[in-house]
């Protein structure tokens, strides 16, 4: 075998199909049961069992074009026009799309016009950044003055510095947004997304340059709805990598790297086979390597998962949502806007007058370990642009993304909270659409420890290694250890469902075997 990869994960199964197309003979192993990782379509309600939903990964975005073109990979993707919901308490409303008359009208109505020149310059600076960050992606990383100075147009390179090396408001606080409620909204969905810490956190900038380096087809900057679930990017990943002569093997956990003379001869699995490789490419979280390298392990390697973990321990909540019925949003009752097909921002009710003041508490609540009375949610509801999702009873798909919860509950557990949590959010989502408990069919909750579980993810982080993270920062390709690489979320260029890495890590595995 001339490399074997370990997690049949997107990353791995994007490498898997890199190197069987390059002549090599690849074996994959996985020790779930099915591929995909946290990529999955699965059927998780117990009360509609026919419901399907994307439980971990629920849309994409950040998978280049030049990928996609390179793999072959063709996947339905449907565009969500609007694709941003905000309702308040009050009875205000934004829903952004395409449309900028709409959306200026909007701001005009409902917040000032401050706030559309602010929202116009924001999209317009980071669709530069976009556009020039781009290539970077599919080449290895480079410290961050040298990305700045090969891939971003100069006027822009110290804005890109900062935006990379300070906090997702400080970045937001150039543009002029003059309504808290609108800055709030940008702050947690493009800042937040699977970052330990705060849109005050050094890093969280980065967070937000990544989540909105949108280039699909078709996307126009935004993320994408997969018509199947999330799940049909790692199904037909799978199939392009086995059509390409990769030998995937799921239910297979690998205990082992074997090593010997310095330089990776092959694996060990849990059963005990022995596979010989030249090469083995860990899929899997970084975290897993020291434990399968063993006294392997290099000091440097140890040392730097050692500073990942210390800013990674997953702080985000995932409840899918069963729900006989759509929503009612009491800022927006007209079901005929769109409005359901959107990323639906609920954010904390104002604290003395003050949203950002109401964000601060309930990041510091999870830093502390404390449940937030009212964190900030995103809500989705995929089956009404992907009606596949849906049962014959017409059931809905539906969840909240909860940004900002303890890692570890302090004095007690998310085993014995979790219940008791999600009836919490649930009293926090009715304040914005009242009736939606009665709608409710089931509910399946993953918080931190079941994020862990449920997808294998040691630091229960979405990303892996948080998105703090940045360029030469994050884990490298190359282990140190001869024949040994990394090539999952935690590597360059950031977590999420990319496949860069699984692409970078196989580039540098076939120079590497001439």
């Amino acid at each position: 075998m001339d490399v074997v990869v370990i997690g049949a994960g997107h990353n791995g199964l994007v490498a898997a199909t890199v190197l069987a197309r390059a002549g090599l003979s690849v074996r994959v192993l996985e020790r779930a049961a099915v591929v995909g990782g946290a990529c999955r379509t699965e059927h998780p309600f117990a009360a509609a069992p026919g419901l399907a939903a994307s439980t971990g990964a629920y849309l994409l975005g950040l998978m280049p074009p030049e990928l996609l073109r390179t793999l072959e990979l063709d996947l339905p993707l449907v565009r969500r026009d609007p694709h941003y919901f905000l309702p308040t308490l009050d009875g205000r409303s934004l829903l952004l799309g395409a449309d900028r008359d709409s959306a200026r009208a909007q701001f005009a109505e409902f917040f000032t016009e401050a706030d559309a020149r602010a929202d116009e310059a924001l999209g317009a600076e980071l669709a530069a950044l976009r556009e020039d960050l781009a290539p970077a992606w599919l080449a290895p990383p480079l410290p961050l003055a040298e990305t700045a100075e090969r891939y971003v147009r100069e006027p822009l390179r110290e804005v890109f510095v900062a935006l990379v090396r300070g906090s997702a408001m400080d970045y937001l606080g150039r543009f002029g947004f003059e309504s808290e409620t609108v800055l709030a909204m940008y702050a947690v969905t493009d800042g937040m997304p699977g970052l330990t810490g705060s849109p005050w956190s050094p890093g969280s900038g980065h967070n937000l340059l990544v989540h909105n380096m949108c280039r699909l087809p078709g996307a126009g900057g935004t993320w994408m709805v997969v018509r199947g679930g999330m799940g049909t990017v790692t199904s037909r990943l799978a199939a392009l990598a086995a059509r390409a002569g990769a030998d995937i093997r799921t239910g297979c956990e690998v205990a082992a790297v074997s090593v010997s003379g310095g330089a990776a001869t092959g694996v060990v699995t849990a059963a005990g086979e022995e596979v010989p490789a030249s090469a083995v490419l860990v899929c899997a979280d970084a975290y897993r390597l020291p434990g399968l390298l063993g006294d392997a392990t290099l000091p440097a390697l140890a040392a730097r998962l050692a500073v990942f973990a210390q800013r990674s321990p997953g702080q985000t909540m995932k409840v899918n949502l069963a729900l006989a019925g759509l929503p009612r949003f009491a800022a927006l009752p007209d079901p005929g806007r769109g409005q359901h097909g959107t990323t639906v921002h609920l954010l904390p009710p104002a604290l003395d007058g003050s949203v950002l003041a109401a964000l601060r508490v309930a990041f510091e609540d999870a830093a502390a370990g404390r449940l937030p009375a009212a964190p900030p949610l995103e809500w989705y509801l995929h089956s009404t642009l992907d009606p596949s999702l849906s049962d014959a009873a017409g059931n809905h798909s539906s969840a909240l993304f909860v940004q900002g919860v303890p890692h570890e509950v302090a004095g007690s557990s998310w085993a014995a909270e979790r219940d008791g949590y999600v009836s919490v959010l649930l009293d926090l989502v009715e304040r914005y659409a009242p009736g939606t408990r009665d709608l409710l069919v089931d509910v399946s909750a993953l918080a931190p420890p079941d994020i862990r579980e449920h997808f294998g993810i040691t630091s229960a982080n979405i990303m892996h290694v948080d998105n703090s993270f940045a360029f030469d920062e994050r884990m490298p390709y190359a282990t140190g250890v001869p024949g040994v690489y990394a090539g999952a979320a935690g590597c360059h260029p950031a977590g999420s469902v990319i496949g860069a890495a699984g692409h970078n890590a196989a580039r540098q595995v076939l120079a590497d075997l001439g």
